[in-house]
């Protein structure tokens, strides 16, 4: 696997961050007008939740997107549906190109997330709320084997609920050619989803 994790530092990754997430590409994101300082702030509120969790997702040392999870009974999800047992959460944002953008990388991305979220035991389920409007992530999740549950109302925006269960992933990873084949996981159990994350 190429791709690896580290915890997100508030105060060290905010310029990284902060180039990010102000870009016009990321407006969904919500924080197209933030200053650096808004940045430590809203990590630093992120890392000491204890629901909530950020992390740089690392190509060859060097980041390359931003995950965070979270726990959607600590999180305003809790008022939108019934959240089960084995809920997570998650939200994506890559980096973007520092050169020519290379065919397949979010894909490869996506992968890399699910397969690091389906990883923990604990886990039955992702559900994610980006943006009604965003419609490319909602191609994107469904190519991985999200399922829409419906478009509900979050305070900072109409979001579309959508659900995906380890078995649900694994089918849909299944039919993704641009997947190395080498790192296609044949099994539901969590210990072969850990392999894959390569933690």
């Amino acid at each position: 696997m190429r791709f690896t994790f580290r915890c997100v530092d508030p105060v060290a990754d905010a310029p990284l961050l902060h180039s990010w997430v102000t870009q016009p590409y990321a407006s969904f994101w919500g924080m197209l007008s933030a200053t650096e300082a808004g940045v430590i702030d809203e990590y630093a509120k992120i890392q000491a939740s204890g629901h909530h969790h950020a992390l740089l997702g690392l190509d060859g040392g060097v980041p390359a997107f931003l995950m965070e999870e979270y726990l959607p009974a600590s999180s305003p999800l809790a008022d939108a549906y019934p959240v089960l047992p084995g809920d997570a959460g998650m939200h994506l944002l890559v980096a973007p190109p520092s050169g020519v953008p290379e065919p397949g990388y979010t894909t490869a991305v996506m992968d890399a997330v699910l397969a690091r979220l389906f990883a923990k035991p604990e886990v039955e389920r992702i559900v994610v709320e980006p943006d009604a409007r965003n419609t490319k992530i909602h191609a994107l999740n469904e190519r991985f084997g999200f399922r829409p549950a419906g478009v509900v109302g979050l305070p900072d925006k109409d979001a579309l609920l959508s659900f995906c269960t380890r078995d649900g992933y694994l089918a849909a990873r299944a039919t993704l050619p641009t997947l190395e084949p080498s790192a296609r996981m044949e099994s539901t159990r969590p210990e072969a989803l850990q392999g894959a994350a390569a933690l």
